[in-house]
C-alpha cells in the first residue's frame, strides 16, 4: 500500500508539477521591499479591505453596529418561515470552520518566527479591516441568491457577479467573472479543502502515536472520508447543524489550552505583550524591521481569514432571511474571530513561552505550537491533535460545500453534477491522507487566492448597491421600522429542516435547474420587495417576486444606484 501510493505520489508530481509551478508564479508574483518581497495578490486583498473599511463609515467600530450583530446571530431578527435553509449563527459556523484552522496554527506560529513577535499585532490589524470586505460579500450573497420551490438556495459570488453586473449593464463582464470565479473555486476547495486538511490531519495523529499508526495512514484516511461523507451528502442544513456545534466546541478546546499555557506563564505576560507591541513598529527581532513583520503579518491574516476570496457569500446565501444587509453585520465578525481572537491567542501562547527565540530543527508550524503547550503539560501535545483534526474536519465541511455550489453553478443547478462532485471530494480526502502530493496542494492553494480576483473585482462595480442595503437597513433600524421578531416566531440560533417546511419558504416558480431571480418566468423584474413581512400575515411569494428586502421603502430594483438623498438620510441617520 505504501509503495503504491509512493508511486503514484512520484507519478503525479512529474504531471502537475510544472503547471502548478507556472500557476503560482503567477498568482503569488512579488515585487521586492526591502528585504522582503509583497505578493501582489496580497496588495489587491488589503485594497479592498480598506476600501469597503472606508466606503462603508467604518461599521465594525460602531455600537449600534455591534449590538444589532449580536441580535441576528441570536437569531432575533428572523423567522423560522424565512427563505432559505440555515439560521444566521450557522452560517456564521461554517464560515468560520473553514477560515479558524491551520492557518491559526501553524501559520501564525510562522509568521512569528520568521517576522517576530510584531507580526502578531499586524495580523489583528489585517483582521479588523477585512470584516468590512466579508459584510459586503455576504450581503450581495444573500441578495442576487436564488430559492428552489423546495426551499434549497443557490447563491455566492458566481450569483451576483452575473447578476448583479447584468443589472447594471455589464453583462458580458458578470458572465465572465462569474465563470472564472466558479472553475477556481473548484479547484481551490479541492486540493487546499480536502487533501491538504486530511494529510495534516494524519499526520498529527500519527505523530502522537510515536509514529505507530504510520503504516496505517490510509485507514486513518477512510475513517476521515466516512465522517465526511455521513455530514456533506446531507446538504448545508446538515453541514450547517455540524459546524454549528463543532465551531464552538473546537474554538473552545483550543482557545482554553492556550489560556493554560499562558496561565502557566503569567510572569512573562507583560513581556510578551511588550514584545509585540514594540516589536510591530520597531521590526525588533524580525526579517526586514518593520516593513518585514507588517508584510508577514498581513500576509498571514490574509491567508487565514480569506476575506476577499467569497466564501463568506456563498455561506450567507443560504441564510433564512429576507433581509440581505442582515447578513453582512453577521459575516464581518467573522475574521475579527479568526485574525483578531484566535490568531493573537495562539501568537501570545508561541511569545509567553519563548519557544519562537530558538525552534529545534523541524519545529516550525503546528510542530511549534505543540512545543508551547508542552512547556505547560507533555501531554498537551494529544490535545492539540485533537483540535488539529476538529479544525481539518470541519474545513473540510465548509469547502465541500463552496466547490459543491461552484459545481452547480457551471452546470445549471444540476443535482447529479452536485453529487458526483462530493464523491470525488470525499475520494481525494483519501488520497491526501496517504500522500503528500505537494503540487496539487500548491496549485490549489494558488486556485483559492485567484478567486479574490474575479470577486474584488465586481464588488468594487457593486459598491453602491452594498452600501444601500447596509445604509438603509440601519436606517430602518433606527426608524424602528425593523426590530425583534416576538419570541414565539424567532428562529434563533439552530434550526433543523424537518421536511415541512412553511410554503412562505418558496419564492416564485424558480424551474428545478436554478437560475437567478431575474429568471422568474412570471416576468417579474427582480428586485420587487416584500417589506413588511414583519406582521402577522407573510407575504405570499406565489407571483414570482422576490422576498428579500432592498432595506428602503421605496423598493428600488436591485442593481440600481442609491440616489443621494437617500444615501444621506440614511447616513445622517446612522451617524447619530
Amino acid at each position: 500500500m505504501i509503495l503504491a501510493a509512493s508511486s503514484a505520489n512520484n507519478a503525479i508530481e512529474k504531471v502537475v508539477s510544472p503547471i502548478a509551478d507556472a500557476v503560482s508564479s503567477v498568482v503569488f508574483f512579488e515585487i521586492p521591499i526591502g528585504e522582503n518581497s509583497l505578493p501582489l495578490i496580497l496588495v489587491w486583498l488589503l485594497a479592498g479591505s480598506l476600501f469597503f473599511t472606508l466606503y462603508l463609515g467604518i461599521q465594525q467600530l460602531r455600537p449600534h453596529s455591534q449590538k444589532l450583530s449580536y441580535l441576528l446571530i441570536r437569531g432575533r431578527l428572523a423567522r423560522e418561515t424565512d427563505p432559505g435553509e440555515v439560521t444566521s449563527f450557522q452560517a456564521f459556523a461554517t464560515e468560520l470552520s473553514g477560515t479558524v484552522g491551520l492557518g491559526n496554527i501553524a501559520g501564525v506560529a510562522i509568521a512569528i518566527t520568521v517576522g517576530g513577535p510584531g507580526a502578531a499585532l499586524w495580523i489583528a490589524v489585517a483582521g479588523l479591516l477585512g470584516m468590512s470586505v466579508k459584510m459586503a460579500e455576504a450581503t450581495l450573497g444573500s441578495k442576487y441568491r436564488i430559492v428552489r420551490e423546495d426551499g434549497t438556495t443557490n447563491g455566492g459570488p458566481m450569483y451576483y457577479l452575473r447578476d448583479g453586473l447584468k443589472q447594471q449593464g455589464h453583462a458580458t463582464l458578470g458572465k465572465v467573472l462569474s465563470t472564472a470565479f466558479a472553475v477556481t473555486t473548484i479547484f481551490g476547495m479541492t486540493g487546499a479543502g480536502n487533501m491538504f486538511q486530511a494529510n495534516q490531519a494524519t499526520s498529527q495523529i500519527v505523530s502522537v502515536s510515536g509514529g505507530v499508526l504510520g503504516p496505517y495512514r490510509w485507514v486513518i484516511g477512510i475513517a476521515i472520508a466516512i465522517l465526511v461523507a455521513l455530514v456533506i451528502l446531507g446538504g448545508i442544513t446538515k453541514i450547517g447543524n455540524y459546524t454549528s456545534r463543532i465551531v464552538p466546541i473546537m474554538a473552545a478546546i483550543y482557545v482554553l489550552t492556550c489560556l493554560v499555557v499562558i496561565g502557566v506563564n503569567i510572569e512573562q505576560l507583560p513581556a510578551a505583550f511588550t514584545a509585540i507591541v514594540e516589536g510591530a513598529f520597531t521590526g525588533k527581532g524580525a526579517a526586514g524591521g518593520v516593513v518585514g513583520a507588517m508584510i508577514i503579518g498581513f500576509r498571514r491574516a490574509a491567508f487565514s481569514n480569506a476575506a476577499g476570496v467569497g466564501t463568506a457569500g456563498i455561506a450567507h446565501s443560504a441564510v433564512k432571511t429576507r433581509r440581505p444587509a442582515s447578513q453582512g453585520f453577521v459575516a464581518m465578525w467573522e475574521p475579527f474571530v479568526d485574525s483578531v481572537v484566535v490568531c493573537s491567542i495562539t501568537a501570545l501562547t508561541v511569545v509567553i513561552t519563548g519557544v519562537w527565540q530558538n525552534p529545534e530543527p523541524g519545529a516550525e508550524g503546528v510542530a511549534l505550537t505543540s512545543k508551547a503547550w508542552e512547556t505547560a503539560a507533555p501531554w498537551l501535545s494529544y490535545v492539540l491533535a485533537i483540535a488539529v483534526a476538529l479544525f481539518a474536519f470541519s474545513t473540510m465541511l465548509s469547502y465541500s460545500f463552496y466547490g459543491c455550489k461552484a459545481v452547480g453553478f457551471l452546470f445549471g443547478g444540476s443535482r447529479k453534477a452536485e453529487k458526483i462532485y462530493n464523491i470525488v471530494f470525499i475520494l481525494l480526502i483519501v488520497v491526501g491522507a496517504t500522500t503528500s502530493l505537494d503540487p496539487i496542494v500548491n496549485f490549489s492553494d494558488a486556485m483559492l487566492f485567484l478567486m479574490a480576483v474575479p470577486n474584488l473585482l465586481g464588488l468594487y462595480f457593486l459598491a453602491p448597491v452594498v452600501k444601500q442595503e447596509i445604509f438603509g437597513y440601519v436606517g430602518r433600524v433606527k426608524d424602528g421600522d425593523i426590530g425583534p421578531v416576538a419570541e414565539e416566531h424567532q428562529l434563533g440560533m439552530m434550526y433543523r429542516k424537518t421536511g415541512d417546511e412553511d410554503p412562505a419558504v418558496t419564492v416564485g416558480n424558480i424551474p428545478e435547474g436554478g437560475g437567478s431571480m431575474g429568471d422568474v418566468p412570471t416576468g417579474s423584474e427582480p428586485g420587487e420587495f416584500c417589506d413588511d413581512f414583519y406582521s402577522d400575515e407573510m407575504p405570499s411569494s406565489d407571483d414570482g417576486v422576490a422576498c428579500t428586502d432592498s432595506g428602503d421603502d421605496g423598493g428600488e430594483e436591485a442593481g440600481d444606484q442609491p440616489s443621494a438623498d437617500s444615501l444621506q438620510s440614511s447616513e445622517e441617520r446612522v451617524q447619530q
